[in-house]
């Protein structure tokens, strides 16, 4: 049986086996006035005042926390509030300052790396209700409908609410509080994506990440991001499954790119280190699979096949980059969706690792590109100048590089957009998550892009 095919079925299989009512939950659950705002949150225990909602040692629980209490006793007792990553309407989940993820295991609430199975997603998605309280939520199990995270003992596990019913509201029961550690500017989408790829379009900022989070950059899933201010952002959910919507790929789902012609929308993808292309009339979807096989195959030339950015030039014409450890460019043809295989040309770019992006400005066009390994704290971008979409190019230097005073680590995978009606810039990437990040937990932020009188590039400041 193909891989995808057998993926799929696991993936079935295992919401049947989580339960019948899985569906239920997502679709058919009543209205509730609760709610939890994404963005950082404490949680305070309505019946044991002063105590909130916590991990220590990797396991959930509730603990006493106050001002004079230790930034790390104050972090520990801080989420960060995201949309629920098994979905759900009125559902969140619950990430630590260490990238990991509030999740149940054997009823038991503990903090666990996003594993991106099936399993893991429902365990770690819990659907907000009303407490017993005015102003209160409850958090019951998307997989496990009538358990709530309850505290008990003052450990944290899923249970039913036949447990200790005189009691079990109000030990189910938490305010949603300021937190306990200030959130920072960044990430500006909230949870571990990588990648990210921004573009404008009709009057709104779109991004489109890698998500993240996941052992060997196992992911499947592509998602979409928008926003008019680059601050707030709204969360489109998932725009293309690799799994159940492309036939040729199931996994390794990283670094799209997104152009758009005559009406509609081209987005481009790695996909088991081929790279594809899917359609749609709306930057967020549904996007479809036009060919039914990669754009550009795994073998198709020396190096991995993926990292594609789509370049449109000011007359028109579409261009599309790629490449790991080799650089290559072709012209799109007009359907946006083949090219000439004999016209793709090979750049020789200096310390050349991957992620390829070119933009234009006055003229001048700017090929920008990481260096080292995503998962080296070294990880960096350089960039090189030309007069033309193919070059030749004219190595320029660093433009974007770690600062450990602040904990940054691996700034790069760019991407880089004009604000409307301006000479202003912004240059988009990702960073190993702070405090506790790797190459497999980023996360992604914004910062100014800016030129010098000749053109060059000034240094990027890394700010959190």
């Amino acid at each position: 049986m193909p891989f995808s095919r057998r993926r799929k079925l696991t993936a079935q299989a295992a919401a049947v086996v989580l339960t019948a009512g899985l569906a239920t939950v997502a679709l058919a659950q009543p209205a509730h006035a609760a709610e939890i705002l994404t963005g950082n949150r404490s949680l305070q225990s309505v019946n044991v005042p002063g105590s909130y909602l916590r991990h220590s040692d990797y396991l959930g629980g509730i603990a006493a926390v106050s001002a004079t209490s230790s930034a790390q006793a104050r972090s520990d007792a801080t989420f960060t509030v995201t949309p629920g990553l098994a979905g759900g309407t009125g559902c969140v989940s619950f990430q630590a300052a260490n990238g990991m993820w509030l999740r149940h295991r054997d009823y038991r609430i503990r903090l666990e790396t996003n594993a991106g199975t099936a399993v893991f997603l429902a365990d770690a998605t819990f659907c907000v209700r009303d407490g017993s309280a005015a102003g209160s939520v409850r958090l019951e199990s998307f997989n496990y409908p009538g358990r709530f995270i309850r505290h008990r003992d003052n450990n944290l596990w899923v249970d039913p609410s036949t447990t200790n019913a005189g009691t079990f509201a109000a030990d189910s029961s938490f305010l949603v509080t300021a937190p306990w550690m200030a959130g920072r500017r960044s990430p500006v989408i909230k949870g571990l994506y990588g990648d990210p790829n921004i573009a404008w379009f009709a009057g709104r900022y779109y991004l489109y990440p890698t998500t993240d989070g996941y052992n060997g950059w196992s992911g499947s899933r592509f998602k979409a991001f928008s926003s008019t201010d680059l601050v707030n952002w709204t969360d489109h959910g998932t725009i293309l499954d690799l799994g159940p919507q492309i036939s040729w790929a199931d996994d390794r789902a990283w670094a799209p790119t997104i152009a758009y012609r005559d009406g509609r929308y081209y987005f481009y993808f790695s996909g088991a280190t081929n790279i594809g292309v899917a359609t749609s009339a709306g930057p967020t979807g549904p996007f479809t699979d036009p060919l039914g096989r990669p754009l550009i195959p795994a073998g198709f030339r020396s190096g991995q096949m993926i990292d594609p950015h789509a370049f449109t030039d000011t007359d028109g014409q579409s261009y599309l980059y790629w490449g790991n450890g080799s650089s290559y460019a072709v012209r799109l043809n007009a359907d946006m969706i083949s090219f000439d295989a004999s016209q793709v040309s090979t750049f020789s770019l200096p310390n050349f690792r991957e992620a390829p992006f070119v933009f234009k400005r006055n003229g001048t066009y700017y090929l920008t590109y990481s260096v080292d390994d995503t998962g080296s704290e070294n990880y960096h971008v350089e960039y090189a100048t030309g007069t033309s979409p193919l070059g030749p190019w004219t190595h320029r230097g660093t433009i974007l590089a770690k600062n450990l005073s602040l904990g940054i680590k691996g700034p790069a995978h760019q991407s880089v957009v004009k604000a409307p009606d301006s000479d202003t810039w912004y240059i988009v990437y990702h960073r190993f998550a702070i405090p506790a990040g790797n190459g497999t937990n980023r996360e992604v932020t914004i910062d100014p892009l800016r030129f010098n009188t000749d053109g060059t590039i000034q240094p990027v400041v890394p700010t959190l």
